[in-house]
């Protein structure tokens, strides 16, 4: 692909033509807040914390670093006033969606927000509307077993219908990506509680140390992923060990 010059903050690079501005911003070591953004997923630009002044010809604007591609003959800004008022709107907007939720504190201090100017909601959680948990589970991990629902102030993520996520398979991928918190979930001996999608998930054992160690129905869609090849039912534990001791079996026998 062909390369092109860009400026950000001063710094004139040579890049990919359609690189994310993101991407390359951090690439240099320039800090973009954002809550929605995740290298393995495409942009999506919901947060609005990672906006920057981009300037082409006489004309200057501001965009999303995170959908925002990197073409030639712009000069892209990261830390103007413009760009500073831009986030702080952004983020008093996610604080007053989810006042509770701990995790947004140290960025919101960072950016100088101590208390949102707007009326804050305790009804939903701590759910930002980031879209992460929605799209990982239908890209990355392809079951779909969550998405949003309603629309304006209403919006929210839930399970079809409102009901038990049928389509979970417990994962955790949700749980992990989720940046307040506010997706949880609780192993319980020989079961997975989805807590958030209202999901129960049987665990299955390892078979040489008999700890539940992945849910049953995320087993077998890896499984069949895997199209024949078979995924032996051991606990990462006890594979790493199971490895690790015919790698020293291995190096025994050749040396005698």
């Amino acid at each position: 692909m062909a390369k092109i010059k860009t400026i950000i903050d001063g710094i004139e690079v040579e890049v990919e033509r359609d690189s994310w501005a993101i991407d390359v911003a951090r690439e240099l070591g320039i800090d973009i807040p954002t809550l929605c953004y995740h290298p393995a997923l495409g942009p999506y630009g919901a947060c609005r914390l990672c906006v920057v002044e981009v300037t082409k010809s006489k004309w200057t604007w501001l965009a999303t670093a995170c959908d925002l591609p990197i073409r030639e003959e712009l000069s892209i800004k990261t830390n103007t006033p413009e760009v500073i008022r831009s986030r702080k709107m952004a983020m008093e907007l996610i604080m007053a969606r989810a006042p509770r939720a701990e995790s947004l504190f140290p960025l919101a201090e960072k950016l100088g927000v101590t208390k949102p100017r707007f009326k804050c909601r305790d009804d939903i959680g701590n759910c930002i509307l980031c879209g992460l948990c929605v799209r990982m589970c239908d890209q990355i991990i392809g079951v779909s077993a969550i998405n949003f629902a309603n629309r304006g102030h209403k919006r929210i993520v839930t399970t079809p219908l409102h009901k038990k996520a049928d389509k979970c398979i417990g994962c955790n991928v949700c749980v992990e990506v989720c940046p307040t918190g506010h997706v949880k979930t609780l192993d319980d001996g020989s079961f997975r509680h989805m807590q958030t999608w209202d999901a129960d998930l049987e665990m299955l054992h390892c078979l040489i140390c008999d700890k539940p160690y992945i849910p049953a129905k995320q087993f077998k869609v890896i499984s069949d992923k895997l199209e024949g090849i078979e995924l032996k039912r051991i606990c990462p534990v006890c594979r790493r060990k199971e490895t690790v001791d015919n790698l020293r079996y291995a190096v025994v026998e050749k040396v005698s």
